[in-house]
């Protein structure tokens, strides 16, 4: 039951993502997103109050995609390997699938919200998957002493979403992508040993 519960709920925030990028978000209706996703109206509002209620539901989407990447990460990578190929994948996905009025607007109503803020929730995959890799990294003698599992997984989420928040400042004016490839690095470099 739950698992249907949750295929519901995920193919109601696939089609309206899609649909916002397609369309813009202004100009898609909740009957739009209903239709795309093979639910009912029924469906939607046991899940989502509003259409602006599926603007905190990105982060759904994007621990799907963490989901898929960690079956598929190679286990050989190194912590610091496994953090840039997140980043990468995260921000390729952003680039090509995530308008930067959309993103914007989820910044603007996780900063107005005194509601659920998905986002920020430590349950979350991409969490979960941070702390794992942060551990790996400490108990191999690759972060700092000083740090600890969760000094590193706040660091890097504070990074992208500071990266993310940029970017829509920015209107999109250059790649996330591309500028992360180059920052990232020098980033992770201050969480590592001087040794490492």
């Amino acid at each position: 039951m739950r698992k249907s519960t949750n295929l519901t709920k995920s193919r109601i925030v696939t089609a309206a993502w899609n649909l916002f990028y397609q369309n813009g978000y202004e100009n898609t209706t909740i009957d739009d997103i209903v239709e795309a996703s093979q639910t009912s109206k029924g469906s939607f509002y046991h899940y989502f109050e509003s259409k602006d209620a599926l603007l905190g539901s990105l982060s759904y989407l994007f621990d799907e995609k963490y989901s898929e990447l960690e079956e598929k990460m190679d286990p050989s990578l190194s912590p610091v390997e496994k953090l840039l190929l997140m980043n990468q994948e995260l921000f390729l996905m952003i680039e090509n699938t995530v308008s930067v009025s959309i993103l914007s607007q989820l910044f603007s109503t996780h900063l107005i919200t005194r509601g659920e803020r998905h986002m920020l929730d430590p349950d979350r995959t991409y969490y979960k998957l941070l702390r794992k890799i942060a551990v790996e990294g400490k108990e191999s003698g690759l972060f700092r002493d000083d740090l600890t599992v969760t000094d590193i997984t706040k660091a890097y989420a504070v990074y992208e979403r500071g990266v993310m928040y940029d970017w829509c400042i920015s209107s999109g004016n250059y790649s996330i992508c591309q500028y992360s490839k180059t920052m990232l690095p020098l980033f992770l470099s201050g969480l590592l040993k001087e040794s490492a």
